[in-house]
Parts: C-alpha cells; sequence; structure tokens
C-alpha cells in the first residue's frame, strides 16, 4: 500500500473521542458549503490536522470567512453554520 507524503498528522482524536482523518474532509473542489462540512474544516483546523493557511488555500477560503465559521461554532455551536440560522447569530 502506498502512502503518500503529508506534512502534519494523518489523524486525530477529538475532544469527544472520536477520530478524524483528511479522509473525513470535504473535497477540495467543494463549491456547496453545507453546515457539516464547515464544522468538518473548522474541527480539523482547530484540533492540528491542518493548518489554517492549509485550509483557506485548499478550499479558496478567505480569512474573514473563515474565521465567522470559528466564532459562529465558538458561541452557538454547529447549528449557528446552517445558512438558514445564520442571520439570527451573526454578530454586529
Amino acid at each position: 500500500m502506498y502512502l503518500k507524503k503529508i506534512s502534519g498528522p494523518r489523524a486525530v482524536t477529538l475532544p469527544d473521542g472520536t477520530v478524524m482523518t483528511r479522509a473525513d474532509l470535504p473535497p477540495a473542489d467543494t463549491r456547496r458549503w453545507v453546515a457539516s462540512r464547515k464544522a468538518a474544516v473548522v474541527k480539523a483546523v482547530l484540533n492540528g490536522l491542518v493548518s489554517q493557511e492549509d485550509a483557506l488555500e485548499r478550499y479558496a477560503l478567505s480569512e474573514e470567512e473563515f474565521q465567522e465559521w470559528v466564532w459562529a461554532v465558538s458561541r452557538h455551536g454547529e447549528q449557528a453554520l446552517k445558512a438558514t440560522t445564520l442571520q439570527r447569530f451573526r454578530h454586529s
């Protein structure tokens, strides 16, 4: 079996005890961002699976957009990443 060389860990254990691997991340060409995909990227960055710079580059995200995701999750949980409820959780 051939494993591609990558920088950083291949898997991390999340605070709830589950294991997250790079295979759990959304594809690099993702254009439709549902809450679960946003949450996966936030979890991966916060737990050291990928660096923030790598995530921003891979998914063509702005730093501001990513920071909004992190802020929403830290304040209101993953529920805040849903587009239909985003307006309720946005700070002014």
